[in-house]
């Protein structure tokens, strides 16, 4: 019986361990999942999850317009089905077009085929409102299974993660500490994550990271970097 218990326990200990590609760099490229982009151009990728959201994500397209920046939102296909006017704003306005699912369910919960009909039918619907083949994937939460990025390879979807967060979902973030947390030695060919949508996070969190928009923008040039979409 404890033989058992060990070879489950060391199952299941396989089974998640991929989850903690977001905090350990050196898993992710053991996984073949992408976290930087070239720094050759002195450039960082903004990249936003969750959306799209009614008053989140025009709020954060504007501040991006205002200074001249790009970013890849991540949408999550229930969210595009719900407010697809927003998703295609986000396309015409030139941004880049990435799956974030079509539910934002941990991965670690979803058998393999599951998985595979969740990223076929995020893609069709963000595709169908956007207009936009996609090429790149983050599964909810940052958190991958075993399968999840051959997976999403085969459905021709490069599995990315980020190098940089604002921890901005939480409750107790600030536009402040957001700022400053997202931008903490930064440099070119760092990946940024923010979210632009509190569906799945803490409500209003979007409000803050709108406001903590400029602070990083800015912190961006003041680094003579540019903000660019993956």
């Amino acid at each position: 019986m404890r033989g058992l218990l060990v070879a489950a326990g060391a199952g299941a200990a396989a089974w998640s361990a991929p989850a903690l590609a977001p905090l350990i760099p050196s898993w992710c490229d053991a996984l073949g999942v992408t976290r930087r982009r070239d720094a050759s151009d002195g450039a960082v990728a903004l990249t936003f999850d969750d959306g799209p959201h009614p008053q989140g994500t025009p709020a954060v397209l504007e501040e991006l317009d205002r200074a001249g920046a790009r970013a890849t939102f991540f949408m999550v296909g229930e969210q595009v089905r719900r407010y697809p006017a927003v998703a295609a704003q986000v396309a015409g306005a030139g941004h880049g077009i990435a799956l974030h699912g079509e539910r934002h369910r941990n991965l670690l919960r979803l058998p393999p085929r599951a998985l595979d009909a969740d990223l076929q039918r995020g893609a069709a619907t963000l595709t169908e409102a956007t207009g936009r083949e996609l090429s790149l994937y983050r599964p909810p939460y940052g958190i991958f299974s075993p399968v999840g990025p051959a997976l999403a390879r085969r459905r021709g979807l490069e599995p990315t993660l980020w190098s940089r967060w604002g921890r901005d979902w939480s409750a107790r973030a600030t536009p402040a500490s957001i700022a400053a947390k997202v931008t903490e030695d930064l440099g070119a060919g760092d990946v940024l994550l923010l979210h632009d949508a509190d569906f799945y996070s803490a409500e209003g969190c979007w409000r803050r990271t709108v406001e903590a928009l400029p602070r990083v923008l800015e912190a961006i040039a003041a680094r003579g970097l540019r903000a660019v979409a993956l």
